[in-house]
């Protein structure tokens, strides 16, 4: 059994992460730390968990020394150190936050406001999104786990950039998320009051993701891409409907579009390309690893429209975490993940 620690725990990836793993065959869960609930136990946080994990919250490094890999469930900034710590020990290290996401130094100043401490881990750091970089996944030691919008916008838009059937200017990304996504932590934004009954753009052409979801488009295309990326909040908990639009090269049809997002993603379990006439639904993927895919084609204007949904807890943090603990372990990636979402 493969012994995983998870650092973070008590934040909502972090307790997601211990639903996923609980039900793993080939996992265990060897120790779970949290800064602010130390000593306590899990299911007194969460009390959906008493007696299914009554786990005491332990310091960090007592998770990595009682562990095979360690999820660090954190907030940017926090995972360098323990990444560091993680490869002294022989422990693999899978990081849900941004400390290793970008490989540009300069780009991290830029939105992080931090440095990278040892430019030798964060070589060595690939960027876990399996559909796209599986191979160079495979046996590393620490894995970059792409956040939720970095990971929905790429896989609507990846067979039309890579088969270069859209220009590489004027994209634009539309996504809407579930309030999980802004952590456990309250803050006004996120005040039921404030949230019921409303929906609201934030952080207009200024997020965070903005330049990881470029330097995924960047590798796939070959070339730079700029793109405008605008996130919504949805009052709901879960989910993140991303909508992408691009402007079609001149003579492209929607049979070349239609086949380059089947050939792309035939092998691809998680992601589920629709049949014409379905529209990717935040509804339809909860609680589940999928990535529902909904292709439209605007002939009148020569644009693709490409939605993509995705469970934020699930694929877009804590599931996508787990099938990159399968990859570098030697596991089918489907383990412990093919849970079917719920139909109501």
């Amino acid at each position: 059994m493969i012994k995983a620690g998870i650092i973070g725990a008590t934040g909502y990836a972090g307790c997601e992460l211990v639903r996923l793993l609980s039900a793993h065959p080939e996992a265990e869960i060897a120790a779970i730390s949290s800064v602010s609930f130390e000593g306590k136990k899990l299911s007194e946080v969460y009390p959906s968990y008493i007696y299914l994990n009554d786990m005491v919250c332990e310091n960090s490094d007592e998770v990595v020394s009682k562990s095979d890999v360690v999820f660090a469930a954190l907030p940017h900034g926090l995972s360098q150190e323990l990444a560091a710590k993680c490869k002294a020990s022989g422990v693999k290290f899978i990081d849900l936050g941004a400390d290793f996401r970008l490989e540009s130094e300069d780009e991290y100043k830029e939105w992080y406001g931090g440095n990278f401490l040892d430019k030798g881990l964060h070589k060595e750091a690939v960027y876990g999104l399996p559909e796209f970089f599986r191979e160079e996944i495979k046996g590393r030691d620490i894995i970059a786990n792409p956040g939720c919008y970095t990971t929905c916008s790429p896989l609507a838009l990846a067979p039309a950039v890579a088969k270069g059937l859209i220009e590489m200017k004027g994209i634009i990304c539309n996504c809407a998320s579930g309030v999980t996504g802004a952590g456990r932590k309250p803050n006004q934004g996120n005040h039921y009051p404030e949230l019921n009954e409303g929906f609201h753009a934030y952080k207009v052409a200024s997020h965070r993701h903005t330049p990881e979801i470029e330097q995924t488009l960047s590798k796939l295309s070959g070339e730079k891409v700029t793109l405008t990326f605008v996130p919504h909040l949805l009052p709901v908990n879960r989910g993140i409907l991303a909508t992408c639009y691009a402007d079609l090269k001149e003579g492209v049809t929607y049979e070349q579009i239609r086949k380059a997002y089947e050939d792309f993603y035939k092998d691809e379990y998680f992601v589920r390309v629709l049949p014409d006439g379905m529209c990717a639904d935040i509804h339809n993927i909860k609680y589940s690893n999928f990535c529902d895919i909904s292709v439209h084609f605007d002939g009148r204007a020569k644009k693709l429209i490409a939605c993509a949904a995705i469970d934020n807890m699930v694929k877009g943090a804590a599931g996508q975490a787990v099938q990159n603990m399968n990859i570098i372990f030697g596991l089918d990636e489907k383990t412990g993940l093919t849970i079917m979402p719920p139909a109501f």
